[in-house]
């Protein structure tokens, strides 16, 4: 009987077509992949690849053995992680994909708690600016916005991304503040570079009445991260406009303001990202749980929403 090992090297090395790919998946060397590979081969007397210096394909053997095996076995790999440790307690590693600002102010605090409950898991959390392919690069769960949703993945709500014009008080007190979104251009701005796109990231805003009026910014200063424009905003060089979720902390204690209480821009929601599995592992299953029982406690739905002014 072949074992799992060898199983999923083969499997992961067809979806990514190569072994060096399905190693970083595994957390195993190229060289072990490939002689797992080889010993199936062995073992069923068929070859399953065709090999090249530059990539894997299947053979026809292969594509028939792939067709076969391939959801038996996501779900002993799934009942394998529910019961992975004797007592039944979550364990393993917990990859996580997180945005850095959002990250490290709202769900990095939560982790002290999460170990204290779960200490058999091991967190390697990744904080990037980036939608991450969670399936090809072996994530168990991703939090954020703006993924596209692949067959077999889910999106969780957790609160709105709602963008607001933010200034300190210092720099909003010499100047007169704009009566709606078009004035914005007569302040200096703060502006993003998005690092996808390459472009200035501009926002339409919104008010409770549903006028939409266009945010144009000068641009005075640009940055391409969120930490930077915020912190930017906090030494007074200008107006920023961010996520709530980003200057909350800004908000509360008094170092940012509003530049506009009324309006603000939806960039959709902050969602928690994770396979659409019958038995998700359990590491994978606790963590959803607790995020989302965090958000609740913190009210955090209602306290990024922009839109209450």
């Amino acid at each position: 009987m072949e074992t799992l090992a060898n199983l999923e090297s083969f499997v992961r090395s067809a979806e990514s077509g190569s072994f060096s790919a399905a190693a970083r998946r595994l957390a195993l060397t190229p060289a072990a992949v490939s002689r797992n590979v080889a010993m199936l081969e062995r073992n069923l007397k068929v070859r399953l690849f065709h090999r090249s210096t530059r990539k894997l394909t299947l053979t026809e053997a292969g594509e028939t053995f792939l067709s076969a095996i391939g959801g038996n076995l996501e779900s002993l790999q799934n009942a394998i992680a529910s019961v992975s440790a004797d007592d039944g307690q979550p364990a393993g590693v917990l990859k996580i994909s997180l945005p850095p600002t959002f990250g490290m102010s709202h769900i990095l605090p939560l982790l002290p708690d999460f170990l204290q409950r779960y200490p058999r898991i091991k967190p390697e959390w990744h904080f990037e600016n980036r939608a991450v392919d969670l399936i090809a690069e072996g994530y168990d769960a991703a939090i954020g916005g703006g993924f596209e949703l692949a067959p077999g993945m889910v999106a969780r709500t957790l609160a709105p991304a709602h963008i607001i014009a933010v200034a300190s008080p210092a720099y909003l007190a010499r100047r007169t503040p704009p009566a709606d979104p078009s004035g914005l251009i007569e302040l200096d701005g703060i502006v993003m570079r998005s690092l996808k796109s390459g472009r200035i990231r501009t926002w339409n805003m919104r008010d409770a009445q549903g006028d939409q009026v266009a945010a144009l910014m000068r641009e005075t200063l640009v940055v391409n991260d969120p930490a930077a424009l915020r912190e930017s905003a906090q030494l007074g060089l200008g107006v920023a406009m961010l996520a709530v979720a980003d200057v909350l902390a800004g908000l509360e204690s008094g170092e940012l303001v509003r530049v506009l209480p009324r309006w603000w821009a939806d960039a959709g929601a902050i969602s928690l990202y994770y396979a659409s599995r019958d038995l998700l592992p359990s590491k994978t299953r606790v963590f959803i749980d607790f995020v989302i029982e965090a958000f609740k406690r913190e009210d955090y739905a209602r306290r990024f929403a922009g839109s209450l002014g």
